[in-house]
């Protein structure tokens, strides 16, 4: 029999990869910390009724990607295809009484069964944000300055741009829903069948086509902008003054749109340089309204944003950037025979106390093969312990580095190690020590 695989598209994480996803982790929750926001988790799996009714049945999510459960008492679950609707199912349920807004992140696991791309897999894990009830044009430009310190961090300071843009209200959509219609009229012979649907059934998702052809038209269709009134045009000038505010520089685009009927006001997406279709690194807007889709009496103001992490893990890998390996073992534990073993097992507990990262070859074949082993694992310093050193409490020290030997004391020996590899004590956490820059190589060099 074969050994079983992983389901297709979806991934391990492991090595490389998973120090790449723990920094991001921690780089993203040092920033929310400092500004107030409190950690969530909601369940992996969710009531069907749920997403439908935060994401619509007639939207590919719902139709087309959702990991449908059906489980013994017959109820419909799905596994989440995104959280902004469970967080806001815990916040009606949970946060009314606190004091307002309430400032949300989370980093989590979503499923979506769509067509695989680059940095996009059915199983994806997400970090947003979420700050919820209020309405005020100073937190749309917050969330998106905290977000650019986000990517400023990871060392993507300066491969990406902010796009932003106003959908209004609902009310305010439905001239502007009737003059875009009409624009494509009598121009749906150069649309595919996809725009055609988007023309029919929610015209507002046809601003955000792929289709040459139609991008070309949308450059003579009417703007989302020129249809604000005074309220609506007042807020989005206000998180465009905040931003400036914030030395955070932006781009309008008028074809940046998102569709759900309870969507409001700013939109926006961070970008890369690539020219790609798929060039988004996150992407957010308000929703206003989604509290009402879930039976709440009243609208509940609330605006979101997110990052895939694997979009972003896959971004900084492909920078002149390196992460420090903080898993390289500092001393390794060489041993012969049971009385060398139970010597250096409490050695070995107490390195880890005092912060050095060690480890034992806890099996006895040659010292040789030992040798190899953490060669392999590229320790810094391996202290052999034989049967003579057992009994003289002594050890044999080998820097793997220096290539040199020296007999050290067991008494002495973890003071020896760390004035070697210690630099400093403790220090305020900063992420971006954990990086190391590296000289781009030159053409010539391959």
């Amino acid at each position: 029999m074969e050994i079983p695989q992983k389901v297709r598209w979806m991934q391990d994480i492991f090595w490389e990869y998973q120090r790449y996803f723990t920094f991001l982790k921690k780089v993203s929750r040092h920033e929310f910390r400092k500004n107030w926001f409190t950690r969530i988790s909601t369940p992996i799996i969710e009531k069907a009724e749920l997403i439908k009714r935060s994401i619509w049945e007639n939207t590919d999510i719902v139709s087309k990607e959702m990991y449908n459960i059906i489980d013994k008492k017959w109820r419909e679950l799905v596994l989440k295809p995104e959280s902004t609707a469970g967080i806001m199912r815990a916040y009606l349920n949970n946060f009314l009484d606190e004091t307002q807004p309430v400032y949300l992140y989370y980093i989590e696991p979503h499923f979506r069964y769509e067509r695989p791309q680059k940095w996009r897999y059915r199983q994806f894990n997400q970090i947003g944000s979420e700050i919820i009830w209020e309405l005020d044009p100073v937190l749309d430009a917050k969330l998106i300055h905290i977000w650019k310190s986000i990517l400023d961090s990871i060392w993507l300071k300066d491969t990406f741009k902010v796009k932003i843009n106003s959908i209004w209200t609902n009310k305010e959509r439905e001239k502007y829903l009737e003059e875009l219609k009409w624009f494509f009229s009598n121009k749906k012979a150069h649309l595919d069948d996809t725009d055609l649907h988007r023309l029919e059934t929610n015209p507002l998702r046809i601003l955000d086509s792929k289709n040459p052809d139609t991008i070309e038209l949308l450059k003579f269709a009417p703007k989302i902008t020129d249809f604000l009134k005074k309220e609506s045009r007042e807020f989005y000038e206000k998180v465009k003054e905040y931003l400036d505010i914030l030395n955070v520089e932006y781009i309008e685009d008028s074809s940046l749109v998102r569709w759900l009927d309870y969507y409001c006001h700013t939109v926006w997406e961070f970008v890369d340089f690539s020219g790609r279709s798929q060039d988004a690194l996150g992407w957010w807007w308000r929703y206003d309204e989604l509290s009402k889709t879930l039976w709440y009496k009243t609208a509940v103001p609330a605006v979101w944003f997110a990052f895939w992490a694997e979009r972003l893990i896959e971004q900084i890998m492909e920078t002149w950037v390196k992460l420090k390996n903080k898993d390289i073992i500092h001393l390794y534990f060489i041993q012969l025979w049971d009385a060398a073993k139970k010597i250096i097992l409490p050695l070995d507990i107490e390195a880890r106390k005092r912060w050095l990262n060690s480890s034992i070859s806890l099996w006895t074949p040659s010292i040789k093969i030992q040798l190899k082993k953490a060669n392999k694992i590229n320790a810094k310093f391996v202290a052999i312990v034989g049967v003579m050193e057992a009994k003289n409490w002594v050890c044999q020290l080998k820097d793997m580095v220096a290539g040199t030997q020296e007999e050290v004391k067991l008494d002495n020996l973890l003071d020896h190690i760390i004035g070697k590899v210690w630099k400093e004590n403790l220090d305020f956490y900063s992420p971006a020590k954990d990086f190391i820059i590296e000289e781009p190589k030159l053409l010539e060099d391959f």
